[in-house]
Formats: C-alpha cells, sequence, structure tokens
C-alpha cells in the first residue's frame, strides 16, 4: 500500500506539470492571429517553438545538475513562479521579437522543472513501480497540452490571445503558495553539495548514451506535431483555430493518455519477469508509432487522420511512460536528475529543429514529408535501441543493481 504522501506529491507535481504545457502549448493554436497581429512569417513562427527548446534545451543539464545538489522541492517552486511571470509577459509583446524573446526567458524558466519534479517523483516509489509513478506524472503533460491549446486557439478566435497568456500566468503564481506549503513536508534526501559526481558517470553507462540518441528521434516527431499539426489542420480542412487546436490534440493526447497510463503499468508489471521491460516498451512505442505519424500527414479525411493521431498518441505512450524509468535502470540513483537534464538537452534541440524545419519546409518539403521521414527514423532507432538491449543493457544495469 503506498504512502499518503506519496500519492499526494504525484497529484501536487501533476499540476504544476499541467500548467508547464498549458503555458508552453498554447502558443501553437495562436499561429494564424499571431501572423497576423504582430506580422510573422511562417518562418518566424517557427522559431517561437525552436526558440523555447534550444534555451530549454541548455537549461536542461544545468538544471539537472543543480537539482542532485540542491533542494529539488525549492527548483520546482522557484520554477513554477518564473515561467507563470514570464506567460503573463508574453501577453505584453508588440512585435515578433519580443515574443521570441519572451520564449527564450520561458525555455530558462521551465528548465528548471523537469529534472527535478522527474527525480524526486521516482524517489517517493520503489523501483517496482516507478514507471507508475512517472507516467502520472506525464498525463499532466497530455491535459497540458489539450487544453492549452485549446483554450489558446478559443481566445485568438475571439481576439483574445493576449488575455490567454495573462490568465494562465496568473493561475500558476496563485498555485505556487499551496504547492510551497505541501512540498515543505516533503523529505527529501540531503543533497551532497561537495560531491564531485558529474556527467562522466553517466557516460559510462552506454545503454544510457544509446537513450539520448534514440529520445531526440521521437521527440522531434512529436514537437513537428505539438508545433505544426494544428497550422497543418487549420489549412488543409479548412478548420477555425479553435477547431484546429482541439483535432490537433484531443485525439492524440486522449489517446496518449491511455498509452502512458498502460505503458507504466504494463512495464512494472513485467518488470519483475525481465529488467529490460521498459526499453521493450520503448521499442514498441517507436515501432507501432511509425505507420500511424505517416498516416497523419498523408490522410484524405478528417475521419482517418483523427484515427492515425489516436493510434500514434496511443503507441507512443508507451514510450513516454518509460523513457526516464529507463534510463533509472542504468545510471546510479544519485545522478537521476541530472540523467533527466541531459535527455532533455538533446531531446529539446532535436525538437527545436522539428519546429523550425516546420516552418522553413511547409511550403516547400510539407509537413506531410516530414512526417513520413520521420516515421522511417523510428523504425530505425527501435532496430538499434534492440541491438542495445540485446549488448549493452546486461552490463549496465548490473553495474547499477548488483546482485549480493
Amino acid at each position: 500500500m503506498l504512502h499518503r504522501s506519496a500519492i499526494a506529491l504525484v497529484a501536487f507535481m501533476w499540476f504544476a506539470y499541467f500548467l508547464n504545457y498549458c503555458d508552453r502549448q498554447a502558443v501553437f493554436s495562436m499561429f494564424p492571429s499571431l501572423k497576423a497581429d504582430l506580422k510573422m512569417t511562417d518562418e518566424q513562427l517557427g522559431l517561437v517553438g525552436a526558440m523555447f527548446l534550444w534555451v530549454y534545451a541548455f537549461g536542461c543539464p544545468i538544471s539537472g545538475y543543480l537539482g542532485d545538489r540542491f533542494s529539488k522541492r525549492l527548483l520546482v517552486v522557484l520554477s513554477l513562479v518564473v515561467w507563470s511571470i514570464v506567460t503573463i509577459g508574453t501577453g505584453l509583446v508588440a512585435s515578433g521579437a519580443m515574443l521570441l524573446v519572451m520564449r527564450a526567458a520561458m525555455g530558462v524558466s521551465e528548465s528548471l522543472y523537469m529534472s527535478s519534479a522527474v527525480a524526486l517523483t521516482a524517489s517517493a516509489y520503489p523501483a517496482a513501480k516507478r514507471s507508475r509513478a512517472v507516467s502520472m506524472l506525464m498525463t499532466g503533460q497530455i491535459a497540458g497540452t489539450v487544453a492549452g491549446s485549446w483554450f489558446g486557439g478559443w481566445m485568438a478566435d475571439r481576439g483574445q490571445w493576449r488575455w490567454a497568456f495573462f490568465a494562465l500566468g496568473v493561475v500558476g503564481v496563485l498555485y505556487a503558495v499551496p504547492y510551497f506549503a505541501f512540498l515543505r513536508k516533503v523529505e527529501e534526501p540531503a543533497p551532497d553539495v561537495a560531491k564531485t559526481l558529474s556527467f562522466t558517470s553517466l557516460v559510462r553507462s552506454r545503454t544510457f548514451l544509446l537513450l539520448c540518441v534514440v529520445f531526440p528521434v521521437f521527440v522531434f516527431g512529436l514537437w513537428l506535431l505539438y508545433g505544426w499539426l494544428p497550422a497543418f489542420l487549420h489549412d488543409k480542412f479548412a478548420l477555425n483555430q479553435a477547431d484546429a487546436a482541439f483535432n490537433a490534440t484531443a485525439f492524440l493526447q486522449t489517446a496518449t493518455l491511455i498509452g502512458v497510463i498502460g505503458g507504466g503499468m504494463i512495464a512494472d508489471a513485467f518488470y519483475q519477469r525481465t529488467h529490460a521491460a521498459r526499453f521493450w516498451l520503448i521499442v514498441a512505442g517507436l515501432v507501432l508509432s511509425a505507420p500511424c505519424i505517416h498516416a497523419l500527414g498523408n490522410s484524405d479525411t478528417l475521419l482517418v487522420t483523427r484515427i492515425a493521431a489516436a493510434g500514434f498518441g496511443l503507441f507512443s505512450g508507451l514510450f513516454i511512460a518509460n523513457i526516464f524509468p529507463a534510463a533509472f535502470d542504468v545510471v546510479s540513483s544519485d545522478a537521476r536528475a541530472t540523467a533527466v537534464g541531459v535527455l532533455n538537452f538533446f531531446g529539446a534541440i532535436m525538437s527545436g529543429f522539428a519546429t523550425l524545419f516546420g516552418g522553413m519546409w511547409k511550403q516547400t518539403l510539407g509537413i506531410d514529408r516530414l512526417l513520413s521521414i520521420t516515421a522511417l527514423a523510428y523504425i530505425a532507432v527501435a532496430i538499434a535501441l534492440i541491438i542495445g538491449i540485446r549488448c549493452l543493457f546486461p552490463r549496465d544495469h548490473h553495474a547499477q543493481n548488483p546482485m549480493p
């Protein structure tokens, strides 16, 4: 029976993570309005996502390092307050350049959150239940993507996109009060500030290094959809911004919710049979997502597009639920926040290129062909991971979990 404080911890962390994704995703469903009001080009709109993700990328390893050496509780609250203030400031921008500056500031502030949030959550649960705990936290990302995208599009259709940022930011600032009050009571291991453990400990795990290749490929497709699917559906099926945002997120993210929860439960159930269970679920997620992401860009009807989105969401959920718990299986316990930070660094760098390339090649190569190329890349890294599970995982897992 899980202690109530561990369950409450996930609940509090979940809502903060929900706000995190509401604030970062709302902008993507506003592209048509931002293009008109701020006189932005498609390339500049692509930079809106890229600027956030690239700054976020460089902040993640630093935040992970800080999370393993200082209080994770303070870092997550500080991150919430700062990114909420930045969200309010985003509603005041008067030009595309100012918007890019605010997105960069959002990247800095939100980078402080993820590494410490995942590590703090994982530490509250035993290894056999870790995937379920982290997968429940990940559902905040899913709900925030849907809510933020729909809310942003809905407000933009009414000419009130600035007020969307004001409202989201105020909610975050207000939530910081009960969030901090709860976390003050949460126990966490005393950090060893003097400890010299660094990225070198992660480099020794060849399986972790392989994850640093696999993860960016996966999130390239994810952020291509996050950044450009609303505009893609808006143009392809002549939908308004709210309907485009709904169709781009509701079916994909609802299925992702099921996939994430199911992926966490399946991985924990099979962990007792094979300690590589989380890695095999990641492989399954990649292989099954590939045809779905291809169909998302190449379906002729909205109905088939919705089905493809649901399929991608369901199978990608297997990946999302297990990527960080899998990394924890092959790295030391006192480097978990750093491991999340490093993975997010590589993932966010590639994600930035996904949103940028979507803007650069929207009129030439096309979003549909980019999605098809991504599907092939999914298959390629899945094969590489299968080889890694056979050749690298046993040694790395044993190094972190030696038999008595």
